[in-house]
């Protein structure tokens, strides 16, 4: 099935693209991934996603198939199966970052995704709502992320020397001999502060995501027509009984 998706991000396109081939900074945002190794255009992570009673834990590998930095697009490919065995998943995205004015950036994604086990049991309908909502989140956590200034080194600081102290002054034979003071114990050098990555933004409580919230009103917004239908051909039948 094919998934369509577009957002806007509140930065710069080089900023944005810089950001999302950060995969150790743009992983995180997304509810429920972790990321465990990142090895040059290749990656594995794994995603947790409770639905209902069934939690999945889908663990794989991907790989960025093109990046392409004059055009800000790249293409990846990822599989990966279910811990449990509830089945399978695999996807070929297609990413292309636009921008639009000079502070935002709009990311067009189109995913082409094939799912086996308990999963393909939902239509194409209630998936792409659950990926919207997803996404949604996803969004909201990378724009803070991408709001949050990275602090520089203090280079100032850990390069300046200390400046040598002056020589004392030379003392007279004949004045009279002053009892040294107590030394005072110098104070501990301020150890130089390194680039620091600014934290991301808070995670869900937990690391699954429960989609029953999203799926219910999904399956209620679809089943409700027909409901009502049979509602109203029922009243209709006891009338005309009578």
């Amino acid at each position: 099935m094919k998934l369509e998706h577009r957002f806007v991000v509140p930065v710069p396109v080089e900023q944005a693209w810089a950001a999302f081939n950060d995969l150790e900074r743009v992983v995180p945002c997304f509810p429920g991934a972790t990321l465990t190794s990142c090895d040059g255009d290749e990656f594995a992570g794994s995603c947790k996603v409770k639905l209902g009673p069934v939690a999945l834990q889908y663990t794989g590998t991907g790989i960025f198939v093109d990046r392409d930095p004059a055009n800000h697009s790249a293409v990846l490919e990822a599989k990966g199966k279910d811990r449990r065995g509830n089945g399978t998943a695999t996807a070929r995205v297609t990413a292309q970052l636009t921008p639009t004015g000079d502070t935002a950036t709009e990311v067009t994604v189109d995913t082409d995704l094939t799912i086996t086990g308990r999963p393909a049991q939902f239509g194409r309908g209630l998936i792409q709502e659950v990926s919207d909502n997803l996404l949604d989140q996803f969004v909201d956590y990378l724009s803070v992320q991408l709001a949050t200034p990275i602090e520089p080194a203090s280079l100032a600081e850990s390069a300046s020397p200390a400046a040598p102290a002056s020589p004392a002054e030379p003392v007279s034979p004949k004045a009279e001999p002053v009892s040294p003071a107590e030394p005072v114990s110098p104070a501990a050098p301020t150890p130089p502060r390194s680039p620091t990555t600014p934290p991301g933004p808070t995670p869900p409580s937990e690391a699954s995501l429960n989609l029953a919230s999203t799926l219910l009103p999904a399956v209620a917004k679809r089943v409700a027509p027909y409901l009502i239908g049979a509602a109203v051909a029922l009243l209709l039948r006891r009338l005309l009984r009578r």
